[in-house]
């Protein structure tokens, strides 16, 4: 899957996101023990041809926000970049944020939970063959406007009769994702400050 064709996303140029040349020009002082960016985003697992075989059992936890992968196996995404590092994820949100930082990287394959069958856990679906749910009354993950994928559009239009919503391909829903991403990251602070008062007022009693 080339970058330019899963991309193109006119916001990221808008919100100042640097192309992936930086990546190749990072200098040399900077050894493994110094933290730059964006060096400090690569995928850290291990090479793996198949990172989709027992992507759950390998993966259990979302590198970025430590969410488990087991948990929200139907939400879940797997990137597999083509250096072969796989970058598992929780979510689209997630997922959002891998492909943000990783400009440097091409992904090989996108995977998402495929909510189609009525399995626990789900299966894997390429992204491409997938068709998403998008702001329908079912529970998102990592985001207050869900976000769901089926392996094939037939299960999605049924979702959509009971749940609402809008279907959306893999690239209107990544861009859906990016847009989204400012209000979520918003809501979760305040959400985070909000705990952090009322734990504040039942110590204070």
């Amino acid at each position: 899957m080339k970058r330019r064709e899963l991309l193109k996303l006119p916001m990221l140029a808008g919100i100042g996101i640097a192309a992936p040349a930086f990546a190749q020009t990072q200098p040399k002082s900077m050894g493994k023990s110094t933290a730059g960016t964006p060096a400090q985003f690569l995928p850290k697992l291990p090479a793996d041809p198949k990172p989709e075989v027992n992507d759950i059992e390998k993966y259990p936890m979302c590198p970025y926000c430590g969410m488990d992968r087991r948990f929200n196996h139907s939400s879940r995404m797997l990137i597999h970049y083509g250096n072969d590092l796989p970058d598992p994820l929780c979510s689209i949100h997630c997922a959002a944020i891998s492909l943000a930082l990783n400009l440097a990287l091409d992904p090989k394959v996108i995977y998402a939970g495929d909510n189609a069958p009525d399995v626990d856990p789900k299966p894997l679906v390429e992204v491409g063959k997938a068709t998403f749910l998008v702001g329908s009354d079912l529970p998102g993950v990592m985001t207050w406007n869900s976000k769901v994928a089926y392996g094939n559009a037939e299960a999605a239009a049924a979702a959509q009769k009971i749940h609402g919503g809008q279907l959306a391909d893999f690239q209107q829903t990544l861009r859906i994702s990016f847009t989204d991403l400012a209000d979520d990251v918003d809501k979760m602070r305040k959400n985070r400050e909000e705990r952090r008062k009322r734990a504040a007022g039942r110590q204070q009693r």
